[in-house]
């Protein structure tokens, strides 16, 4: 892993399952799905979104869970997106950052390229090895049960101390 800089993340795009989720998804008798996600990741992503740091969901899956979960946090959402590097880079420029100031969090395969093209490379605790083995940073917490929370504090705290280093 290479040393963090958290004090230049100024946007983070995140995978959704298994990283919002455990990775599990309950399957109703009728098709319908569901999932569970911790309510500390969603206060995380209020105490980036105070840090002024920019945020997108990029799932590989169309799912009316990511849409319902995106809405209820106020984040926009990019799905059933196969090749997700494009799409991070789109972003990336629509919205001003550049990808020295960028930060992905995913946990399998198909998140590898954006792990590799952020400045920071997050993966929650129980990534698949691959993710993990490209990761900067791997999270104490699993995918669903905090993950997001602690990005959020260790990355919140690193902006606390770079905006109080800044002379008024």
């Amino acid at each position: 892993m290479r040393p963090v800089d958290w004090s230049r993340v100024k946007a983070i795009a995140f995978d959704f399952d298994g990283v919002f989720t455990d990775d599990r998804v309950w399957v109703s008798q009728t098709g319908e799905e569901s999932v569970a996600c911790s309510r500390s990741d969603g206060m995380g992503i209020g105490l980036l979104r105070q840090a002024g740091v920019q945020m997108i969901i990029i799932s590989k899956e169309p799912n009316p869970v990511v849409s319902a979960r995106a809405r209820k946090l106020a984040l926009e959402v990019i799905q059933g997106c196969d090749d997700k590097l494009p799409e991070f880079s789109r972003w990336l420029k629509r919205i001003g950052v550049s990808v020295e100031h960028s930060a992905f969090m995913g946990n399998d395969i198909n998140d590898l390229e954006c792990l590799q093209h952020a400045a920071v490379a997050i993966a929650p605790a129980d990534a698949h090895p691959t993710a993990l083995a490209v990761a900067d940073y791997i999270t104490h917490k699993p995918g669903g049960h905090g993950a997001i929370r602690e990005v959020a504090d260790v990355l919140g705290a690193a902006l606390l101390v770079q905006r109080a280093a800044i002379p008024s």
